[in-house]
């Protein structure tokens, strides 16, 4: 989301379901922050990320994935321009034509009106940008691939000729294996059209560079005294490194300068209003369990200085820090299971949770500010999920924040949606933990009388990150048929301090696991949850726990390890994220024990539990290959325990699958077993009306 620089507008993106195409859609809409007006949507094609406002607030951009705009194509008699290799010009049509569209900027003129205008056509896309202080030019970061480099490019695409691997950081989720072509920011015109790489102005000093860099990119942005700010490892062996370093570059190309010394991964970099000082958020790059912290630092001295260190909290998941005032910034930050606001100063490290009247039963999922006006995201699990704002000036007032949308009104109005509860409770080691439960809107866990229900404990990746209350079609639709859904923020879990979550380093697996275990006692012990009716399931490192358990206990009906890691010696180094491993432990063929022992395989014997096991074949994270720790998981529990057992295997990447958790992949997902441990766990007849209220939920 992006509010517009008089703080009158909010443009923001919209995810909605294609049942038809069984895809999601994203679309960029525009509404006026006072509520007076129905939100606008701008595009209606394709999908849309990214939007930024021009400077004066004329024109919002916005990267998409269009088919080239009619311009570009109408009144021209060659095209042979895009292709120099073409015989004619009917040969570089047909070639453009035939090419799968990649990521552009486009831009609406907010006072003209119409479409979006294309203004890059870059052949390996665009993916970032940033607008200049004028508005009369774009900084981008795009791929450049040199004439040897394009061969093989299109050696991979058009001939399926195999990979060659050169780097150490060999893959990344979403993009599959890595190659060495570099990526370069680059300075164009804004009034221009399709825009090519030859066209325009490469930095050739600023690129990227280091184990991290294909994660989150340069992430350029433009300040008020024409420095351009990024971040790349320029340092001795960047393959085996996640630190990103702050660089800034005149806009000519020239003065490149380094804020930071190479013990950072910095990203979400903002400039102050005067362009003075340079905000942005810290990781350790060895150790991803500490906060996640917001930096400040001094252009011209040189000078830096973190600002939230005290909190002992961690900077949400994707959030940064937006300046209000020359010397204020409002970030997000998670605070035991919930995301909120807290005010900072530039000049020292003094926090102040503000916007009290977001209460602790709704979370922010996506945040922007300005000096006027602040917008955001908050998701209640009663209420749906929607955009609010608020004046700047009252986030410290008890004000409540006006709503802006009313995206899901009419999917969720007559449907049974769920109560979400806090509990905390001791694990074996004398420990508090916290967890949320997501009950079925009719029930009273006050009343002894209430049945208990049939559970799902569905257990969060990460493990650096943590579950917060808010609206999720899952769980509404698994409480709408008579389910109680618990999460449990383990220890590893981020938003209780660092303590906490470094607990876990290096030695995946038994804590989590007792934490998890811990979470269904309590609620079995409150008459909540039928005991003899549980579920367990988890994506990423909660498939990872969810085997784990169910090494530890029996008592479960059934589980469903989603895309985790059951063999963490084998898996080294077939994924992308070998270098957390080597941080937290070293290299497996000097620490093979470790290795062994937080692999769940080891204990497969102890497995008396049937298991879905789901894995990926494009999931560059938690990558499905042969032999590989489901297979061998699989074999191993055939082979002892004649259990019956089901595998499946999707063709998305890790990141995607966690994005589908609407019904369907509830129902689908989970069919082939759910069929017949309804047998077993079916709810009582009293929540029959309950299944029909929630069908809007699919």
């Amino acid at each position: 989301m992006a509010v517009s620089p008089d703080g009158d507008y909010m443009a923001f993106i919209v995810t909605e379901s294609d049942p038809d195409e069984d895809e999601y859609r994203r679309s960029l809409f525009v509404a006026s922050t006072d509520g007076n007006r129905e939100p606008h949507r701008l595009t209606r094609v394709a999908d849309a990320t990214s939007p930024k406002w021009a400077p004066n607030g004329d024109r919002l951009a916005f990267l998409a994935t269009r088919e080239r705009d009619v311009a570009l194509i109408v009144g021209r008699n060659s095209d042979a321009e895009y292709d120099e290799n073409a015989d004619n010009a009917e040969d570089a049509v047909n070639r453009l034509e035939n090419e799968e569209p990649k990521s552009q900027i486009w831009t609406f003129d907010l006072d003209m009106g119409g479409d979006a205008r294309q203004v890059t056509a870059f052949e390996e896309g665009v993916r970032e940008f940033d607008w200049s202080p004028t508005g009369d030019r774009f900084v981008v970061s795009a791929r450049d691939p040199t004439d040897a480099q394009q061969v093989y490019l299109d050696g991979l695409r058009e001939d399926n000729e195999p990979y060659e691997i050169t780097r150490l950081q060999h893959k990344q989720d979403g993009a599959g294996f890595l190659d060495d072509v570099t990526t370069y920011l680059f300075v164009v015109e804004s009034d221009v059209q399709g825009a090519t790489r030859g066209e325009v102005t490469r930095l050739d000093n600023a690129y990227g560079q280091g184990a991290y860099e294909p994660r989150v990119g340069l992430q350029p942005t433009w300040g008020s005294r024409d420095q351009i700010a990024y971040v790349a490892y320029y340092g001795e062996n960047p393959e085996e490194t996640y630190a990103l370093d702050v660089h800034t570059i005149a806009s000519d190309g020239s003065n490149r300068q380094t804020l930071t010394d190479g013990d950072v991964i910095a990203q979400g970099l903002r400039w102050s209003l005067d362009g003075a000082l340079l905000s942005y958020c810290v990781r350790h790059p060895a150790n991803f369990y500490r906060p996640m912290e917001i930096h400040v630092a001094d252009v011209e001295s040189h000078e830096t200085r973190s600002v939230s260190e005290s909190l002992d909290r961690t900077v949400s998941w994707n959030g940064t820090a937006e300046w209000i005032a020359d010397d204020t910034l409002l970030v997000p930050i998670g605070d035991k299971a919930c995301t909120r606001l807290v005010r900072l100063d530039a000049n020292q490290d003094a926090p102040e949770r503000v916007f009290a009247s977001q209460s602790s039963d709704r979370t922010i999922t996506s945040f922007d500010a300005s000096p006027n006006t602040t917008g955001i995201v908050l998701s209640h699990p009663h209420e749906g999920l929607d955009v609010f704002t608020i004046e700047t000036t009252d986030i410290d007032q008890d004000v409540e924040p006006t709503r802006l949308t009313k995206l899901n009104d009419d999917l969720l109005t007559d449907t049974s949606l769920p109560l979400c509860e806090r509990v905390r409770f001791e694990n074996t080691n004398g420990n508090e933990v916290e967890g949320l439960v997501y009950l079925p809107e009719q029930v009273d866990q006050e009343n002894d009388a209430s049945p208990a229900l049939p559970l799902i404990c569905h257990i969060h990746g990460g493990p650096t990150v943590y579950d917060a209350p808010g609206f999720n079609f899952e769980y509404a639709y698994w409480t709408g048929q008579g389910y109680a859904v618990l999460n449990v923020n383990y220890r590893g879990s981020t938003s209780y301090g660092r303590t906490f979550s470094e607990s876990i380093r290096g030695d995946w697996g038994p804590r989590e696991a007792d934490d998890i275990i811990s979470g269904v006692d309590n609620l079995i012990d409150r008459g909540w949850v039928d005991p003899t009716r549980l579920f367990v399931s988890g994506l990423s490192q909660g498939g990872i726990n969810t085997l784990h358990v169910v090494t530890r206990d029996d008592r479960f009906a059934a589980a469903a390890p989603e895309h985790g890691i059951y063999d963490f010696y084998s898996y080294f180094g077939t994924g992308d994220m070998h270098q957390w491993y080597v941080n937290d432990i070293g290299v497996p063929w000097e620490n093979e024990e470790i290795y062994q022992t937080m692999s769940s395989l080891r204990e497969i014997d102890q497995v008396g539990t049937p298991l879905l096991i789901t894995a990926g074949e494009n999931d560059s994270r938690t990558p499905h290959h042969k032999p590989n720790s489901s297979t061998s998981a699989q074999n191993e529990l055939v082979s002892k325990q004649n259990l019956s057992f089901t595998r499946t295997s999707t063709t998305i990447s890790h990141a995607l699958v966690g994005q589908f958790t609407g019904s369907n992949r509830s129902q689908n997902g989970l069919s082939h077993m759910i069929r017949g441990w309804r047998r077993r766990t079916e709810p009582h007849e009293h929540y029959s009306s309950i299944s029909s209220r929630s069908s809007k939920i699919r």
